[in-house]
This record gives C-alpha cells, structure tokens and sequence, in this order.
C-alpha cells in the first residue's frame, strides 16, 4: 500500500534551489575561465601585431576595406533578414556600449594598459560577430562555394610547406629510388588487378613495393648521377599529384576537363619552379606548393561550374586579396600611422637573433613541425593497431583476458604520468641506449610519442567500442573474416572518433617543452636540421628561451609572436585532422 511522503514537496523544492545554484556556479566558472582565457590571448595579438599603436583612422581603414565587405559577403550568403538585423544591431549597439563602458572604467576606475577603446570593441564586438557570420554564412550556397575555395587555396599552400619543409630533412635521393622502383609498379599492379580483376596482381602490389623500398636503401650509394631536386619532385609528386586530380575530374565524365585540370596546374607548377630561383626563393618548395594549391582548387572549379550553383563565392578570395590592397593604398597614400608587428614574413623566414628586430622563429618552425610529423604517423600507427588487437583480437575471459584487463589499466595508468617522467624515458632509452643522440628529431619523436600513445590507445578504443556489435554480425554473417570485419565495418565506422582522440593527443605534444628539455633538445638552435640525427629547437623551446631574456622587447613582442605562430600552426593542424573527419562521417 503506497503511503503519502509528507516531506515530498519539501525535499523537491530544496533539491531544486541546489541544482539551479550548481548550475549557475558551473556557469559562472565557465565564463570566467573562457573571459580569463580570453583577454591573454587579446594581449598576445595585441603585443604580437603592435595593435597598441595603431592608430584609430589605421584601424577604421581597414574594418572598412576588409572586414566590412566580408561581413557583407556572409550576409548576402545567408539571405536572412533577421540575421541582418540582429548583426546590424550587435555592431552598432556594442559600438555604443563599448565606448561608454571603456570610458567610464578609465575615468572612474583606472586607465586600460595597452588598449584603446576602438581595439575592445574589434575583440569584444566585432570578431564575435564576424565569427558568427562566417559560420552562418558558410551554410549558404554562396558562402559554401567561397570558404571552400578559401580553404584549398590556405590549405594547399600549407600542405605544401609542409612537404617542402619534410624534405629538409629526408634524403630526396632515396626518396626518387623508392618511388621509381616500389611505389610505381606497386601502384601499377594493384591498378591493373583491380581493372582487370586479377586477385593475384593486387596481393603481388605489396610485395613488390616492399622490395623496391629495399632496394632504394641499397642502391642510394651505388648509383651515382642522380636528377636535380627540382626533376625529382616534378617526377615523384607533381605528376601524381596532376594525375589524381585529373582522374577524378575525368570519373565525372569529361576526359578532356581532367587533362586540363591536370595539365595546367602542372605545367604552372613547373614553370614556377623552375622560375622561382630567380626571386631567392627555393625551386622544389614552389613546385610543390604550386602543385598542392593549383590541382586541388582546380578540381574544385570544376565541380562548382559543373554544378553552377553559387558561384558568386567564387568572387570570395578576389573580395578578401581586394580588400587588404585597397587598405594598404588607402593607408599610404594618406600617410596613416601604421602598427611595425612583430609577427612578420621575416619573423617566420629568418634564424634567431639578439636582437630583438631581427629575430626570427624559421629553424623552431622546421623543427616542430618535423616532430609533429613523425609523432602523428607513429603514434597513430602504434595506436590505432593496439586499440584493434586489444578490442577486436584479445578474448574477455580466462587468463588473456585476464591479461588484457591488467594492460588496459596500465595504459590507463601511462596517460597519468607526468610528462617530465617520459622525458627522462626518453634520454635513457633513445638518446643513450639506442644511441639516437642528444636533442635529435628521432629522439623527441620517439618520446613525444610514447607520451601521447596512452592518450590515442584510449580514444582509439573507446571509438572502437563505440561501433554497433550488430554491424560485426551482419559482417560475420555474410562470411567475412574478422580482419575483413575489422577492415571494412569497424574502422571505417571508428575512424572519426579515432581521429578526435588523435587531434586532442597530437595538441597536446606540439606544446610540451619538459620532454624536449630533459633530452637535450636545444633551446636555441640558427639552423634547420639537415638530417633526422641533427640537433634540434622546437618552437615551444625557442619561445622559452626568448621568455628568459632581459629586453622587454622579447619578452613581450617576440614572445607574443612566436605564441600566435605556434596556436596558428597548431589549429591549422587541428583544422585539417577536423576536415578529415568530417568527411569521414560524412561517408558513414
């Protein structure tokens, strides 16, 4: 018999008034942490860009050749009134507001250090409106058009450099003789078993691409007259590269379109390769950003103008290239006092410096992003294959399951460990045992991978986990082994969670400084590494380094610059794993 709880109400009211007091707590730590968060990096780009001395009629010239166009551009995009309104609303209100506000806190309270009233409302006003209309007005026909072309025209560029900057330190000769004699007939066997539906061709393609990459190894000293770099890269990435791209545009139905999208980009690519020494800039580095950027936007034309929907976006980058031009002009034609940022073109082109003027960030910048690649590929490698053979491989009872329980907790206890205690991992195991060497690439990615593995393990498997057991029966049903399962069912529908686990992991290595110091990585070095056994400065080393000087002018100004340099090549990274996969669920 059920019995009338007196103090129900009671109970129910005082739990209510808890959770709301809880939830506005949690809230209000949020907004500090985010504001707190917030005004450092305001600070970092204002020291970083020399935003406290700019001038007023610097900054009005620019908000409206630049700023005010694109917002423009977003708003066409979108097509909605009521966005309009509200944008319209939050920049003339926060105009007002900001204003008012700025001068009372100066004249009741105490002055701003380093900032001015106009520069709070570009950080408090209008980069958070702008923010919300690129992402509303990327949603639209037009603006999905612009930001694409945007993207793989930023993108390829960077993509680009990042080959480019691989191949200071990878030997470009071994590199042409295993393309040339594992990659290409490895590549042919498994095009033509997969035309022809011969099985035997498409399981000899790995073999014989095995035993050309040894034989690059061994052949490097024996032959002796080797092409230039410039010729090597034209052979073993330009011409893929056209190649893919002109294959894809020829599946859509028009041969004649893929050569072109494939022939054209290549042939500016190698003309501006061949062109670009006479400007002091590296041939093979052009040639490959050329390739990067022009194939990729070029099968992109094409698939928009086949469309013909939204091509108006395709006005964006002439819009933004436009826009920044026509500031400049403005602002010297007139004479307007212009900020002398820190974060220049020769801030991230040249060496080092005691001189705060001519210090440059470039070797960190090679350095960094050379260990960041090596620990991508092994820690995913490594990862990924543990998550699948623990989840997928190991049984849950008896005493391997038993096993696997206790190394899944040992994992979990890794991912805890400070990371100064894997530096010193590091100096014992790679830099003294194997003999890697003292504040060598090998050494630090080997290291900064092992920091991170725990980190994509768990991820990797709780991803794995994720997957539906349905979909591993279904598979099991249809006759499939567990590899084909594992292959084509659980990877593919685990991949963008594996991948979330390896961007959070992957940001967490590109700033670790402790592992880097406690293996002898140099805190300043002048030079880009030329091999993967050279002595090494990563960018959060040099920017360590820059903090301990005594000038203010480094410790505030090219500090500042080498952290925005650092979180713009980290969301780049970040961007692109992002891009990856989306795509990746999209295609599930």
């Amino acid at each position: 018999m059920a019995t009338d709880n007196t103090n129900a109400g009671g109970f129910g009211e005082v739990s209510r008034v808890r959770g709301i007091a809880f939830e506005y707590l949690s809230l209000g730590a949020s907004v500090i942490g985010l504001v707190a968060l917030g005004v450092l990096l305001v600070y970092v780009t204002i020291d970083a860009f020399d935003l406290a001395n700019a001038s007023p009629e610097w900054l009005l010239t620019y908000f409206l050749t630049l700023v005010v166009p694109f917002l423009a551009f977003c708003l066409y995009s979108a097509s909605d009134p009521e966005v309009t309104r509200r944008a319209l609303g939050a920049l003339g209100g926060g105009l007002v507001a900001v204003a008012a506000l700025f001068t009372a806190i100066e004249t009741f309270v105490a002055p701003i250090p380093r900032l001015s009233w106009q520069l709070a409302y570009l950080f408090v006003v209008a980069m958070p409106v702008t923010a919300y209309l690129t992402y509303i007005g990327s949603r639209g026909r037009a603006g999905g058009v612009g930001f694409g072309l945007v993207g793989r025209l930023v993108g390829g560029a960077a993509i680009g450099l990042a080959v480019g900057t691989l191949f200071l330190v990878f030997d470009s000769l071994v590199w042409f003789l295993a393309y040339t004699l594992g990659v290409v007939p490895a590549a042919a066997l498994y095009a033509y078993g997969r035309r022809r539906s011969v099985n035997r061709a498409m399981t000899a393609a790995v073999p014989v691409g095995l035993v050309g990459l040894v034989a690059a190894v061994f052949l490097r000293g024996v032959i002796v007259t080797y092409p230039s770099d410039l010729i090597i890269y034209v052979w073993t990435l330009a011409i893929p590269v056209a190649i893919a791209g002109g294959l894809v545009v020829a599946d859509r139905g028009s041969r004649l379109a893929g050569a072109a999208t494939g022939g054209v980009p290549l042939a500016v690519a190698v003309a501006g390769g061949f062109l670009a020494g006479g400007f002091g800039v590296p041939g093979p580095t052009a040639l490959i950003v050329f390739v990067t950027v022009g194939v990729p936007t070029a099968v992109y034309l094409h698939r928009v103008i086949d469309e013909g929907d939204g091509l108006v976006g395709l006005a964006l980058p002439v819009l933004l290239v436009g826009g920044a031009l026509v500031g400049a002009l403005v602002v010297e034609a007139w004479g307007v006092p212009a900020p002398d940022p820190w974060l220049d073109a020769s801030f991230v082109t040249e060496a080092p410096s005691r001189t705060a003027e001519d210090a440059g960030l470039y070797p960190a910048i090679v350095g960094s992003v050379i260990i960041i690649a090596l620990v991508a590929v092994l820690s995913f490698v490594l990862g990924v294959g543990t998550s699948v053979f623990l989840e997928e491989y190991t049984p849950e009872s008896g005493i391997l399951g038993s096993l696997t329980r206790l190394i899944q907790v040992n994992i979990a206890n890794l991912a805890a460990i400070p990371s100064v205690v894997y530096g010193l991992l590091g100096l014992g195991l790679f830099a003294n045992l194997l003999g890697f060497g003292l504040g060598t690439a090998v050494t630090a990615s080997l290291t900064l991978s092992l920091l991170i593995l725990p980190i994509t393990i768990i991820s990797a498997q709780e991803a794995i986990r994720s997957v539906p057991d349905d979909l591993r029966r279904g598979s099991d049903a249809m006759g499939a082994t567990r590899w084909q399962t594992t292959k084509n069912v659980v990877l593919p529908e685990a991949f963008p969670g594996i991948l979330t686990g390896t961007i959070l992991a992957l940001g967490r290595a590109i700033g670790e400084t402790a592992p880097l110091i406690m293996i002898g990585a140099a805190t300043t070095v002048f030079s880009a590494p030329a091999s993967l056994f050279s002595r090494f400065s990563a960018m959060p080393m040099q920017i360590y380094a820059w903090a301990n000087f005594p000038q203010a002018e480094f410790r505030y100004g090219v500090v500042a610059a080498g952290v925005i340099t650092l979180l713009i090549i980290l969301i780049g990274m970040n961007g692109t794993a992002i891009l990856l996969r989306n795509r990746a669920e999209r295609g599930s």
